[in-house]
């Protein structure tokens, strides 16, 4: 469709009596900002469409940082996310929300953005999604690490032994004892495959996730974090 781009509402806001502010992670332009007017009118066609996690074909127009949305229309019935995983989908939409620059496309983050969402619908457990999506989306902005060659010796990565995590290096050989940046080989295997065969390997790359992404997010806590410990 013509002008039409996929997107999902990622937040939405009142903005005066009767319409909408929304951020939007679309496919084409990534993160944006849309006002829909007359949206929280009871009699709106497009009010129930624009809620989180629900597939959406959307039309804008405008230039700027703020655009007017034109059309909204729902190309299926919203993911059905309850529990830990509607907390964690929350999750995924605050990260993209304070991570990543407006108006810049990432085609693939997006469709990484729809497959961690269907996982998180199917599955019982969040963290493999939310691992995945974390390091997809690491990966889209560049921040590039070696899981699978040592970073001091450029040999490959030994499963059975560990490395130590540094900054701006990657990971090093080391037998010095350091907790929360030491990884065993097969901890960064699955780090490079995305693929998690133990709880041990999910709790390490979640470890990982955590400093990579902390320069990206700043000091400010995420609101998602303080759902799941309210729970």
């Amino acid at each position: 469709m013509d002008g039409f781009q996929r997107g999902f509402v990622l937040h939405s806001r009142p903005y005066s009596e009767s319409s909408l502010l929304l951020d939007v992670f679309s496919e084409f332009e990534g993160r944006i900002t849309l006002l829909a007017k007359g949206a929280r009118r009871p009699r709106s066609a497009i009010r129930g469409a624009l809620q989180p996690f629900t597939p959406l074909l959307l039309k804008w127009g405008g230039r700027g940082e703020l655009r007017t949305l034109r059309s909204a229309e729902a190309t299926g019935l919203a993911l059905p996310l309850s529990g830990n995983a509607l907390y964690s989908g929350f999750y995924l939409n605050e990260l993209v929300m304070r991570v990543l620059e407006p108006h810049t496309p990432y085609p693939a983050l997006f469709f990484d953005y729809v497959t961690a969402l269907t996982q998180l619908a199917r599955y019982h457990n969040p963290e493999p999604a939310l691992r995945c999506f974390e390091l997809a989306l690491l990966e889209a902005l560049g921040y590039g690490v070696d899981f699978l060659h040592c970073a001091g010796s450029g040999d490959p990565i030994n499963d059975t032994m560990t490395y130590l995590y540094r900054e701006q290096q990657g990971f090093v050989a080391s037998i010095m004892k350091s907790q929360h940046r030491q990884f065993t080989g097969a901890d960064l295997r699955a780090l490079a495959t995305r693929h998690f065969e133990t709880v041990a390997q999910l709790r390490a790359a979640k470890r990982f996730t955590r400093m990579a992404l902390k320069p990206y997010l700043g000091p400010k806590p995420l609101k998602s974090r303080e759902l799941f410990r309210r729970k």
